[in-house]
């Protein structure tokens, strides 16, 4: 076998976001990877435990022995294929497996026999590449001075954030806008993936001599993921900013992001009719989600105005009464609860204002922009 080089310039991969195959089976892919990254497996699911059992009963010989009979032949010649394809696509990418051994080694040496192509394998593959974030991360989070944007719900905390460059969005990065009503058609991302994307947006930032970075005000939890310890311990401690919006504002927000955006992210992936029922079920179930928070007479009159608006919707195409049930809903439940925790954070307060006044403020005082 002819030795192909590796390279190790992991910090490079990420900042020039170069493509990357990933040949690890399809269920070693789902469980993380990177941006920028597309599976094209030497072994299937299936045959990566048949290998692996093999090796345990029979040794390191015999599973290579079986890898080769289970990926030759026709199999063999469509997968070289979809790698050379990847490859004269991607002329400046790389390959990987788990450790960057054996099923890259061979992965690399099968595409320079079919297209005498040298394409570079990561040395160490995806553990190395990992174990690169997760370090970079924890010194980057040592590194940047955060600023908090909090405020009330609905006050459109995310769309001031993403006007700037100096910023994070957890909240997209997390796939979920951080409350019970706050899943998206498309699932989560893993927490690994999380954590590698996290890191990759912190290592650019840094890169670029940004360190001020506007977060936005979360809880440890975003969904069902979780804000890595020592970043959200170092926004608690950090300044605060605060945006003011007023209620009927508020109630346009919230309306437009988890009305009328939301159903059409729910139609688009589903079709007008399982989408409007999936997404009416999902309001309802959050709305149940907080019924104890409400208290039994204030969730069946929320409940039941909220179902007459989705039947409302039905009957008529009118979306408009959802914003009765918004306005209930953030002046009774969710300012309250802002209220008391804001109480503990006063200290750490260095401005307040709308959106255009709080982005004046960080650039003149903050250097963000």
């Amino acid at each position: 076998m002819t030795e192909l080089p590796q390279i190790d310039d992991y910090k490079n991969i990420f900042l020039k976001e170069i493509e990357m195959m990933d040949v690890r089976a399809p269920v070693e892919f789902s469980q993380g990877a990177f941006p920028h990254t597309l599976n094209l497996p030497l072994m299937s699911d299936d045959e990566r435990e048949a290998v692996g059992l093999c090796y345990k009963q029979k040794g390191q010989d015999k599973a290579i022995e079986l890898g080769h009979q289970l990926v030759s032949g026709d199999t063999k010649e469509q997968r070289v294929t979809v790698w050379s394809d990847f490859v004269k696509t991607n002329p400046q990418g790389v390959l990987y497996c788990f450790r960057g051994g054996l099923r890259s080694k061979i992965t690399q040496q099968w595409i320079y026999e079919k297209t005498g192509i040298i394409f570079p394998r990561v040395k160490g593959g995806y553990k190395a590449l990992r174990r690169f974030l997760i370090d970079e991360l924890e010194k980057n989070i040592e590194i940047i001075q955060p600023i908090i944007l909090g405020g009330r719900t609905g006050t459109g905390k995310t769309i001031l954030l993403n006007k700037l460059t100096a910023q994070i969005d957890l909240e997209g990065i997390f796939n979920h806008r951080g409350s019970v009503f706050g899943n998206h058609v498309s699932p989560q991302p893993s927490q690994i993936d999380i954590e590698n994307q996290l890191s990759i947006e912190l290592l650019k930032l840094v890169d670029a001599d940004i360190t001020h970075i506007l977060f936005e005000d979360e809880a440890p939890n975003i969904g069902s993921r979780n804000i890595p310890i020592s970043l959200h311990a170092k926004m608690k401690q950090s300044p605060l900013i605060l945006l003011e919006e007023s209620v009927e504002d508020r109630v346009e927000i919230i309306f437009d992001e988890y009305i009328t955006h939301s159903l059409e992210q729910y139609i688009n992936s589903t079709g007008a009719s399982a989408g409007f029922n999936k997404w009416s079920e999902q309001l309802t179930t959050a709305l149940f989600k907080v019924q104890k928070r409400l208290g039994g007479e204030r969730f069946k009159v929320l409940d039941q105005i909220m179902r007459n608006a989705i039947q409302e919707q039905i009957n008529n195409n009118d979306s408009t009464l959802h914003k009765e049930w918004i306005k209930r809903l953030l002046v009774d439940y969710y300012d309250p609860m802002y209220d008391y925790q804001l109480t503990k954070k006063t200290d750490r307060v260095i401005f307040q204002g709308n959106q255009a006044e709080i982005i004046d403020f960080l650039n003149k005082k903050a250097g963000i922009s």
